[in-house]
């Protein structure tokens, strides 16, 4: 199993738009053959982090996954959305093998 880690530095203004957008790849993500551990939006201490967290069986299958995707009609609206209303400031992606026992 791979697990792709992603840190996103978020306009605080803009948190309930980036919760849809959140919820949104959740259900995008599992309707392409991922499994999401879900979004970590900010609660206490700084204001624009959250983190998400998803992962695929291996790295063939998250490429497969990021091709699909990147054709997919409701992933590029919301990647064209984010871009538009600019609600993600950057974000850094890492890819993690977890130890589950």
């Amino acid at each position: 199993m791979i697990t792709c880690h992603v840190r996103y530095i978020i306009d605080p203004y803009q948190i309930d738009a980036f919760e849809r957008y959140s919820r949104s790849w959740i259900a995008a993500v599992t309707r392409l053959g991922g499994q999401h551990h879900g979004y970590f939006l900010p609660a206490e201490g700084a204001n624009n982090v959250a983190y998400c967290l998803f992962s695929f069986a291996n790295l063939a299958d998250y490429e497969r996954y990021r091709q699909e995707a990147a054709c997919d009609p409701e992933c590029v609206r919301l990647v064209e959305e984010s871009s538009e209303l600019k609600f993600i400031v950057s974000y850094e992606r890492s890819f993690l093998r977890p130890v589950l026992e």
